[in-house]
C-alpha cells in the first residue's frame, strides 16, 4: 500500500524557525487537529515533545485524550465536556450557551469576536461571559481571537489586532486572576510577530511546511506503490473515458493510490516529483503515471501540489485518510 513520508529534519527545521519568530520555545501552541494536518496525530505529537514543545491545539475531545499525558495544555477548540476531563484540557467556549452546558470545573478559555464573525463571544457580551464561568465554577485559563486576513495586504488584521487590545484590557480590569491572551495564528506570528502582551502563538501550517515562506520545509510527501506495468503502442488508452491515447510505443504503470486514500482526482498535465506523467484520469483506488519504477512520489510540497489542485495547502493535507502509514524519515 502506498504510504505517508514525514521528514523530520524539516519539522525540526520548521519548529526551529518558529521559535525564533515566537521569542521561545514555550510560547508555542502546536495545533494537531485533524489528525496534525494529515500528518498523523500522535506521531507529530512525540515528534514535537522530543523538540520541545510544551503546548498542543486539537479540535475535539478524543484527539486530546490520546495526546494528554504529553503536554502541559491541550486547547480543544469545539467539543463540549460532559464529565470530568484533565485539568491540562482545556474547552473553548465558543457562545454564551456553551457555558451552561461544559460541566462544572472545567478549564475552559473564552473565545472572542473581533471582525471574522465565526465562532466566539461578541465583545459586549464580555462581561456576562466572565460572570457566567465564575457561577458556573469553570476555571479560566485563557482568553483568545482568530485572524482572518492576516495573510493578506487589508486593515481587517489591525483592525482585529486593536479589537483585541480592548478585550485585553477589559478582561485583565474584569477579573483578578491572570490568564493567557491569544491571537497570533500561523500567518500572523509570521506577519507581526509575538504581542508583548500574549502568552502563545497557534502554529499549524507553518509548522508543517504549508505557509508559503522560503525558510519552511515541507514535511509531508505522498509515496504510492506500482501495482502492474503494460506496453502500450499507438493508439492504445488508457483508464476512464479514454482520455489519454497514446501516441507512441510507451509504458505505463498503475499506483495503489487513488481519490479515495485523499489524492486529488487531478487534470493529466499533472506530473510527479520525478517528472513522471500522470496517464488519463485518477481512479478511486489507483493511478497511472508514465513510469515502471517500484515507487512513485506524487507530491512532497504541499503548496505545489495545491496549485496543481486549485486549492489550498490545508485542504489537500487534510484529506489525505488516516490509514495511510506514516513513516519517519531523516
Amino acid at each position: 500500500m502506498g504510504y505517508i513520508r514525514l521528514n523530520k529534519n524539516n519539522f525540526f527545521n520548521n519548529l526551529d524557525v518558529i521559535e525564533k519568530k515566537a521569542g521561545a520555545i514555550e510560547n508555542i501552541a502546536l495545533v494537531l487537529k485533524d489528525n496534525a494536518y494529515g500528518h498523523g496525530l500522535e506521531i507529530m505529537a512525540k515528534m514535537s515533545i522530543e523538540f520541545g514543545i510544551r503546548h498542543a491545539v486539537v479540535r475535539r475531545l478524543d484527539e486530546a485524550k490520546k495526546i494528554e499525558k504529553l503536554f502541559e495544555s491541550i486547547l480543544v477548540l469545539s467539543d463540549i465536556p460532559v464529565e470530568e476531563c484533565s485539568s491540562s484540557i482545556y474547552f473553548t467556549i465558543n457562545s454564551l450557551s456553551d457555558i451552561e452546558r461544559i460541566y462544572s470545573g472545567s478549564s475552559v478559555e473564552l473565545k472572542v469576536n473581533t471582525g471574522m464573525n465565526r465562532n466566539g463571544i461578541n465583545e459586549d457580551e464580555l462581561e456576562i461571559a466572565l460572570e457566567k464561568i465564575t457561577e458556573k465554577k469553570l476555571i479560566l485559563r485563557g482568553v483568545f481571537t482568530h485572524h482572518s486576513s492576516a495573510d493578506a495586504e487589508n486593515e481587517v488584521f489591525e483592525r482585529q489586532n486593536d479589537r483585541f487590545l480592548d478585550i485585553k484590557r477589559k478582561v485583565s480590569t474584569l477579573i483578578p486572576k491572570k490568564v493567557r491572551f491569544h491571537s497570533a495564528n500561523s500567518a500572523a506570528l509570521f506577519r507581526d510577530g509575538l504581542k508583548n502582551d500574549e502568552n502563545i502563538a497557534r502554529v499549524g501550517i507553518a509548522a508543517y511546511g504549508g505557509l508559503e515562506n522560503e525558510n519552511l520545509k515541507p514535511v509531508l510527501s505522498l509515496v504510492a506503490k506500482k501495482i502492474a506495468t503494460r506496453a502500450l503502442s499507438n493508439g492504445d488508452c488508457v483508464g476512464y473515458d479514454t482520455t489519454y491515447i497514446a501516441k507512441k510505443a510507451e509504458v505505463v504503470s498503475t499506483y495503489d493510490i487513488g481519490y479515495a486514500d485523499g489524492f486529488s482526482r487531478l487534470k493529466e498535465e499533472f506530473t510527479t516529483v520525478e517528472n513522471y506523467r500522470l496517464l488519463g484520469r485518477v481512479s478511486m483506488d489507483n493511478i497511472s503515471i508514465e513510469s515502471d519504477d517500484e515507487e512513485v512520489i506524487l507530491f512532497n510540497d504541499s503548496r505545489e501540489y495545491a496549485k496543481a489542485c486549485e486549492t489550498i495547502s490545508y485542504e489537500v493535507l487534510v484529506r489525505l485518510k488516516d490509514y495511510l502509514e506514516r513513516k519517519v524519515v531523516g
